[in-house]
Parts: C-alpha cells; structure tokens; sequence
C-alpha cells in the first residue's frame, strides 16, 4: 500500500517526492536521476489543489 501523500509538507525542499520513498534530497535510493522531484507545492503554489484535472470546482458532466 502507498504512503498517503502530504498535502502541505513544512519543508518540501527536503525530500525527493519521485516515488513511495520519500528520500532525502542528498540520498536518493530509487535511481530516479540525479535531480529530484519537486513537491506540487513547490511548483504550483500553496493553492496546487485547487485547479487542474482534480479540482473539486469542475462542473459534473451529468448537469446538463
């Protein structure tokens, strides 16, 4: 079973967030590469939920 994955971490830069590991960013155990994956949150903002394909605003296709 995967780990539930954190919504708002308190230091996202720490951890690669590639796979269920959760390395740290200095050790990085899977092979992902060399760089590691970036947080949402990082990327896209405190609000990374709140748009996009799982957004809870999309209107339901059935409202017709």
């Amino acid at each position: 079973m995967a780990k539930k994955f954190p919504i708002h971490p308190i230091h996202p830069e720490r951890v690669c967030w590639g796979c269920d590991k959760y390395c740290p960013a200095d050790s990085m155990a899977c092979g992902n590469g060399s760089v590691r994956t970036q947080h949402p949150v990082e990327l896209f903002g405190d609000d990374w939920q709140d748009w996009g394909l799982d957004s809870k605003d999309t209107p339901d296709s059935d409202s017709r």
